[in-house]
C-alpha cells in the first residue's frame, strides 16, 4: 500500500528557487532554514494527523443526530490539534495572535492538508474566508467580538450566498433582512449548498448571509451583507438558524454541505457588516483567495494522487515486470506528474503575487485578477483529469476502494462547480479581465513569455519553443477575433468560445512557467553533485518536454475551434 508522501523537493524548488520567497520572509525576522522547517513540521503534522483522516472520514461521513450535524468522529480531535499547533494562525499578524508567513508558504501549506482531506480542511477554510471579511471591512467592535474566538478555534464561520432558483444567478435571491434597531435585522430565507454549514466542531457558527433590506434594488445592486450567528452570542441560545438537510453527494462525504433555514421557527437576527448594499463587494473580498483555494482543491488532489500512484506502479508487478516500465503506464505518469508539478507552480506564483498587491503592486494586483480564473477553473479540471488518470493507472484496483484512489475523483470534481461554475469563471476571464482590460495584463504577461523564450538556456528546446510561440502568435488571433465580436455586440459567439480560450491560456501559461523552472533546474544541473539533486533538476527539464508534447499540443485544436467555428450557438436546436 502507498505511503503519504509530499514531493517537498518540489515544493521548496517553487517557493525558493522560483517564488524567492527568501525576500517576503525576512521582514518577518524567517530565514530560508526557518521557512524550509515550517514546511517540514507542517509537512509531518498532515502525514500524521490529517492524513489518517482521509478514508475513516469519508467512509463515517456526515450525519444529523436529534436535528444537529455531526460529522466523522475523527475531525475532532484533528480539529482541536490544528488550532492548538498553531497552524491555523499561519500568515496572520500577531496583534490578532497569528504567526506571520509569505503568502505562497501558507498556500503551499494548505496545498498539503487540502490534498490529505479536503473535506476536513474546508472547516477550517470557510472560517478563514469568513473571518477575513470581517477583519477587512468589520466594525472594531465585530473585530473584537467575532476574531478572537474564530482564531482560537471556538467558533466557525462559512458564506452563504446560493439559494433555490439563485444558484449562479447571486441577484436572484430572495432572503430578507428586517430592520429591528441599533444595527440589527430579522433574517428570513433559505441557503443551500452551504460548505461547512454547521458542524460539532465549533461551538458557534458564524454565517455570512446576503440579504435584501427593504426597498432594495433588483439584482446584486440590492444585496446586503450580514453576520449570523447560529446561536446567540450573549446568551448562548439558539438565533433560529436550522440545518434542515444535509446533501448526500458523489463525494466530500466529511463534509456537511448543508441547507440552512433561517428564522423559520423564531426571529433569527443579524447584524450588517460594511455599508448597506455593499454585499457583493464585501462577499468578493474572499472570493479571490476562495476560488484560488478552489484551484488548490484540483491542485492538491492532483499531486498527492501523482505520488501515490507512482509508488503503486513501481510496487505492481504484471508479465514478470513493474508497470512502470511499460510505455503507456510510464506515458501517463509524466503526463501527470508535468501537469501537477505544473498546477503548483501555477497556483504558488499566483499565491506569492499577494503579497506584492497588498504593498500596492499594482501590477501584481492585475496579475491576481488574470489569473485566479485561470487557477480556478483549470486547476480544477486538470486535477479531476490527473485523478482519472491515477485510477485508470491503477486498473481494476483504481475502481474498487481498497487503495482509495477513487476518493481523488468523487473529491475533485465539485472544484469545477461551486465558488462560480468554470464556465462562469470563463466568462469572467474573457470578458472582464481581459477585453474590459483591452489585454494590457495578457499582453504584459506575454512579455515574460517571450523573455523566457528568448533565454540562452532555452535554445536546447527550440521545438518546445517555437510550440509556446505559435501558441502566442494564434491567441493574438483569437483576440482580435473577439475584439471584433465584441465591438459587433456578439456576445453569444464571445461567450461560446470563452472556456475554450481559458483552457488554452491554461495550456499556455504552464508551459511558460515549466519552462522557466527548465531553465532554472538546467543551470542547477551543472553544479548538482548528489544523484538525488540531478534526478531532481533533469526531471523538471523532462517536465516541461512532457507538457508541450501532451498538453500545449491542445492549444491547435482549441485555436481552429475558436477561429473557424462561427456558427450561433443559441440557434442550434438541442
Amino acid at each position: 500500500m502507498a505511503k503519504y508522501k509530499t514531493d517537498l523537493k518540489d515544493v521548496n524548488f517553487n517557493l525558493f528557487n522560483m517564488c524567492d520567497i527568501g525576500k517576503e520572509a525576512a521582514e518577518f525576522g524567517y530565514g530560508e532554514a526557518e521557512l524550509k522547517d515550517i514546511l517540514l513540521q507542517f509537512d509531518k503534522f498532515v502525514e500524521n494527523e490529517i492524513y489518517p483522516t482521509r478514508t475513516p472520514g469519508d467512509e463515517e461521513g456526515v450525519k444529523m443526530v436529534n436535528g444537529n450535524v455531526k460529522v466523522p468522529d475523527c475531525f475532532g480531535p484533528l480539529n482541536q490539534k490544528f488550532y492548538e499547533n498553531g497552524w491555523y494562525a499561519l500568515g496572520y499578524p500577531e496583534d490578532i495572535g497569528g504567526m506571520p508567513a509569505p503568502h505562497a508558504l501558507k498556500i503551499a501549506c494548505y496545498s498539503m492538508a487540502i490534498g490529505a482531506n479536503v473535506s476536513w480542511s474546508m472547516y477550517y477554510g470557510l472560517t478563514q474566508g469568513a473571518m477575513n471579511v470581517i477583519l477587512k471591512v468589520g466594525s472594531q467592535e465585530q473585530k473584537d467580538l467575532y476574531v478572537p474566538k474564530m482564531m482560537e478555534g471556538t467558533w466557525g464561520g462559512t458564506m452563504c450566498l446560493t439559494e433555490p432558483g439563485a444558484g449562479s444567478d447571486v441577484g436572484a435571491a430572495k432572503t430578507t433582512a428586517k430592520p429591528l434597531g441599533n444595527g440589527k435585522y430579522a433574517i428570513n430565507g433559505v441557503k443551500i449548498f452551504i460548505s461547512s454549514g454547521e458542524s460539532d466542531l465549533y461551538s458557534n457558527n458564524i454565517h455570512l448571509v446576503l440579504a435584501k433590506t427593504p426597498g432594495a434594488a433588483e439584482g446584486t445592486k440590492g444585496l446586503s451583507l450580514f453576520i449570523v450567528p447560529r446561536f446567540d452570542v450573549e446568551t448562548g441560545k439558539s438565533n433560529n438558524v436550522r440545518c434542515t438537510k444535509l446533501e448526500d453527494k458523489m463525494g466530500l462525504h466529511g463534509q456537511a454541505t448543508c441547507e440552512l433555514t433561517f428564522g423559520q421557527d423564531g426571529e433569527c437576527v443579524g447584524e450588517l457588516i460594511g455599508n448597506e448594499f455593499d454585499g457583493m463587494a464585501n462577499m468578493f473580498i474572499m472570493m479571490n483567495e476562495a476560488r484560488l483555494l478552489c484551484g488548490l482543491q484540483g491542485e492538491s488532489q492532483a499531486n498527492l494522487a501523482y505520488m501515490l500512484t507512482e509508488q503503486y506502479a513501481k510496487e505492481r508487478s504484471q508479465f514478470g515486470a513493474e508497470i512502470i516500465n511499460f510505455p503507456d503506464v510510464k506515458r501517463m505518469l509524466l503526463k501527470m506528474r508535468s501537469t501537477a508539478r505544473g498546477l503548483r507552480a501555477l497556483c504558488l506564483y499566483t499565491g506569492n503575487l499577494f503579497d506584492r498587491a497588498e504593498k500596492g503592486d499594482k501590477a501584481a494586483e492585475a496579475e491576481i485578477a488574470l489569473f485566479i480564473p485561470i487557477c480556478k477553473s483549470y486547476c480544477s479540471d486538470e486535477g479531476f483529469n490527473v485523478s482519472v488518470d491515477a485510477i485508470q493507472t491503477h486498473g481494476g484496483y483504481g475502481f474498487c476502494t481498497e487503495y482509495g484512489v477513487e476518493q481523488f475523483a468523487r473529491d475533485t470534481k465539485i472544484a469545477s462547480i461551486y465558488e462560480g461554475t468554470n464556465g462562469i469563471q470563463a466568462i469572467d476571464f474573457v470578458i472582464r479581465k481581459i477585453l474590459k482590460d483591452k489585454a494590457q495584463t495578457f499582453f504584459a504577461v506575454g512579455k515574460k513569455i517571450q523573455k523566457a523564450m528568448a533565454a540562452d538556456e532555452a535554445k536546447v528546446w527550440s521545438h518546445e519553443v517555437a510550440m509556446i510561440g505559435k501558441s502566442m502568435e494564434m491567441s493574438e488571433k483569437i483576440l482580435e477575433k473577439m475584439t471584433k465580436m465584441a465591438m459587433s455586440k456578439n456576445e453569444s459567439g464571445i461567450l461560446a468560445h470563452a472556456t475554450d480560450f481559458l483552457n488554452y491560456c491554461g495550456n499556455l501559461v504552464l508551459s511558460w512557467l515549466l519552462l522557466e523552472h527548465a531553465i532554472v533546474a538546467s543551470k542547477e544541473l551543472q553544479s548538482a553533485s548528489g544523484e538525488e539533486d540531478k534526478k531532481f533538476y533533469q526531471s523538471k527539464i523532462d517536465d516541461f518536454k512532457v507538457f508541450c508534447q501532451y498538453q500545449l499540443t491542445r492549444n491547435i485544436g482549441l485555436a481552429n475551434s475558436i477561429l473557424n467555428f462561427d456558427e450561433d450557438l443559441t440557434k442550434i436546436t438541442v
